[in-house]
């Protein structure tokens, strides 16, 4: 037998190389579609059940459901009323807020508008005027990428509490920069305006509106005649499905509009049942419908690739990650499944999940604030498709998670509550004034004649009578999208101190 000094450097290295191909494992099987026709079509007739319960079992008023199979719409209904109150049933055409699938259709866009997947990485730096993070460098380096999979850095939900004080997408995308960041392209944060700069700018290097941009590339191509990415055209339409939030009783009642413009690329769309199953149509064969290329299949790829961790380990205790407009994620066979949620507290939830390899959709659109029907719908629907039966009851769970991301901005003190022995407050005259802040702006607080205090916050502004706690410490009630219920003020040494506005360390005002 020959040894490799035998054989000389060359042959030592020829003979090592052949014997490592010849000892590599073999790369495991590419995943392969496991659902049949009858077994989607179990799920598809187990909806009609699925959603009239969970509606008995909340009490949301609408519901309007589509279903795509192999290129086919195979399910497509709505349930329930517009309104409550009202007559006028839901149906496949009655318009609906989307929320946050407004993120996915967004992505869809700027896919059809980028072509190259590569564009997706250019920076932004001087594509958005006024538009900058607080660290320079990060300003010359961040992409549309990076802000549509919420690795730039952000914190959370960045500008969202801006938005509710009545701020423009103007004065809010201008004042990022005051922001605190986190390593970037290391950690993930949900920012609706991150997302919504990296659009406009987009938008803006096309020459045209971000509603322009949305018709031509995306609702005009695709026949999405009832989708908007502007407040008025759903405020406008007369089979709309209005918003619904749930009174102390259970009921639910239309109590509040919500205007989401000033983040519309991340939360403003609105469409129907209809349209979303023509936009899943389009997904589920690579970027095509009816026979004609809308968008690149390499470019509406690339926002299906996973680009930051969004949660290490989910309850099945594999990772979930975030591509450009979706949430990612891998089942156990290896097939990539795609999924949003949108929810608005003041009215509105929604979902869509996507199995590309099986060609198969559905799209959930409600008209209540969540409590886990629409996520919980979709979740049972390909259980049923895949194991027979859902294997688990969703709603609660969904609803629990939920539940915690609402609650988790609400103070740990109870300030309905003063503690025995709360120290007076002092005369109002130590209170009053005009306070400014390099991120919120101007906050004045005001006295009436028998000495009640009232803050005024934003550019109308908006105005919160002040509710004494304890000493220097008043409170008042929160309002709109992100309200808390009762936040906390504290005056000390000519400042004032907004709670709820101080998570990322930017809520103190000072004393002009």
């Amino acid at each position: 037998m020959r040894t490799l000094r035998a054989l000389g450097a060359a042959g030592a290295a020829a003979l090592l190389t052949a014997s490592a191909a010849t000892a590599a494992p073999s790369p495991p099987p590419a995943p392969r579609a496991q659902l049949t026709d009858a077994a989607v079509d179990k799920a598809v007739a187990g909806l009609d059940g699925t959603v009239t319960d969970m509606m008995r079992r909340t009490g949301v008023p609408g519901v309007a459901v589509a279903v795509v199979h192999n290129d086919e719409v195979v399910y497509l209904k709505g349930f329930g009323l517009r309104r409550t109150g009202e007559s006028a049933k839901v149906d496949p055409d009655t318009v609906f807020q989307l929320a946050s699938v407004s993120k996915p259709v967004s992505s869809t866009v700027i896919a059809g508008a980028l072509a190259d997947p590569g564009a997706w990485d250019e920076p932004l730096a001087g594509t958005l005027p006024g538009f900058a993070l607080k660290d320079p460098w990060v300003t010359s380096h961040v992409t549309p990428a990076d802000l549509f999979s919420h690795r730039s850095g952000l914190p959370d939900h960045a500008g969202d509490l801006l938005e509710d004080l009545g701020y423009d997408r103007a004065y809010i995308l201008g004042h990022l920069r005051e922001e605190p960041l986190s390593p970037f392209r290391a950690s993930y944060a949900y920012t609706n305006f991150g997302l919504t700069a990296a659009a406009e700018a987009v938008a803006r290097d096309h020459g045209v509106s971000w509603q322009k941009l949305s018709e031509d590339k995306l609702f005009k191509p695709a026949g999405m005649t009832r989708t908007s990415t502007e407040f008025d055209d759903y405020a406008e339409s007369p089979d709309r499905a209005w918003g619904h939030v749930r009174n102390p009783d259970g009921t639910w009642s239309p109590r509040y509009v919500r205007d989401a413009d000033a983040q519309t690329p991340a939360g403003g769309a609105s469409s129907t049942v209809r349209d979303m199953s023509r936009w899943l149509r389009l997904h589920l064969d690579t970027g095509s419908l009816d026979g004609k290329r809308i968008v690149p299949a390499d470019a509406l790829a690339r926002t299906y690739q996973p680009e930051v961790v969004s949660q290490a380990v989910t309850g099945r205790g594999t990772p979930q990650f975030y591509g450009l407009g979706w949430n990612v994620s891998y089942d156990d066979a290896g097939r990539l499944r795609l999924s949003h949620s949108g929810a608005f507290a003041l009215g509105a939830n929604s979902n869509v999940t996507m199995l590309p390899l099986e060609r198969l959709g559905i799209v959930v659109l409600t008209n209540a604030a969540p409590v886990g029907l629409a996520d919980a719908v979709a979740l049972n629907f390909f259980d049923t498709a895949q194991y027979g039966k859902p294997t688990t009851d969703w709603m609660p769970l969904v609803a629990a998670s939920y539940t915690q991301t609402f609650e988790a901005g609400r103070s740990d003190t109870d300030y309905a509550h003063p503690p025995a022995g709360a120290k007076p407050a002092r005369d109002s005259a130590a209170y009053t004034g005009t306070y400014d802040n390099p991120y919120y702006g101007r906050a004045t607080v005001t006295a009436d004649d028998d000495g009640a205090l009232t803050l005024a916050l934003g550019p109308k502004p908006m105005r919160f009578p002040l509710t004494h706690y304890d000493g220097d410490t008043f409170s008042f009630v929160t309002t709109g999208e992100n309200a808390v219920g009762r936040t906390g003020v504290t005056f000390a040494d000519g400042t004032l101190r907004v709670e709820y506005l101080d998570a990322d360390h930017l809520g103190t005002f000072t004393r002009q």
